[in-house]
């Protein structure tokens, strides 16, 4: 099976934790060159030293805010490279019933993910035609099959998020370029964290009683690890992916009732 992502320019966002770092980190481990893009510059530098480079990998990284896309357009059309592969990625929306969100909210949200994943796309997408090889990877939720209790917001949001991805990957293929989405279940990464210190507070639960709740929600009995999720990610990136198109992946354990 075909892996090996040499020469190939990833642009990896929400890259300094997370399922986003170990995504990076999985690429360049395939040997794909890869572009950081988060807010904080600190974290983007300690990022990059901890990618692989045994394969002359060359890795840079990218300043930029989700919550300001027509920057974050801006900031990507400097690099001047072709990428090959952008995964989208960034913190989710935070916790709470839909009936009782803002509109400040909701738009806060869309701005994050829907429109910065759309301005991310066209500014790769010519690029990768000309290659005629493209991949683009949102990191969304299982949300999207199945809405989760509590994430009203986020379960909006990753819905339209789905849709968009889906009708883009029919308007792409023809260009070797494929879209897909990755549905992470409960993974330990630190926005799992605040989803349980939130619920403790609220039910007046301890950590644990809650951490314990929600992994016996799903049949493996445990959280997800970045990397397990990140494998998913190298995988659909690579050449052995050429034909999978148009999906949404979950990778949850089990825990999604649905097909």
């Amino acid at each position: 099976m075909h892996l090996d992502l040499t020469h190939k320019n990833a642009l990896v966002c929400g890259s300094t934790q997370g399922i986003g770092k170990a995504s990076a980190k999985q690429l360049a481990e395939l040997g794909a060159n890869i572009t950081l893009v988060a807010r904080n510059e600190d974290k983007l530098k300690k990022t990059l030293k901890e990618l692989a480079t045994d394969k002359g990998q060359l890795h840079h990284y990218i300043v930029a805010d989700f919550q300001n896309p027509e920057n974050l357009q801006q900031n990507i059309s400097k690099t001047n490279k072709t990428f090959h592969i952008l995964v989208n990625n960034t913190g989710g929306p935070a916790a709470g019933p839909v009936f009782d969100a803002s509109l400040e909210e909701f738009e806060s949200a869309f701005t994050q993910h829907l429109k910065s994943n759309h301005v991310l796309v066209q500014a790769v997408v010519p690029g990768m035609k000309k290659e005629g090889f493209g991949r683009i990877i949102n990191i969304i939720s299982t949300s999207v099959k199945q809405p989760l209790n509590g994430l009203g917001v986020s379960n909006t949001i990753r819905g339209a998020v789905a849709n968009w991805s889906k009708t883009l990957s029919n308007e792409l293929a023809a260009f070797g370029i494929t879209v897909n989405n990755v549905l992470p279940g409960a993974t330990a990464t630190e926005r799992l964290n605040e989803i349980i210190n939130n619920k403790a507070e609220k039910t007046g639960k301890t950590i644990e009683e809650v951490s314990n709740a929600m992994k016996n929600e799903v049949p493996a009995k445990r959280f997800a690890k970045p990397e397990e999720i990140a494998n998913a990610v190298a995988f659909l990136a690579s050449q052995a992916a050429s034909y999978i198109n148009g999906i949404n992946l979950p990778v949850d354990g089990g825990r999604t009732k649905s097909l």
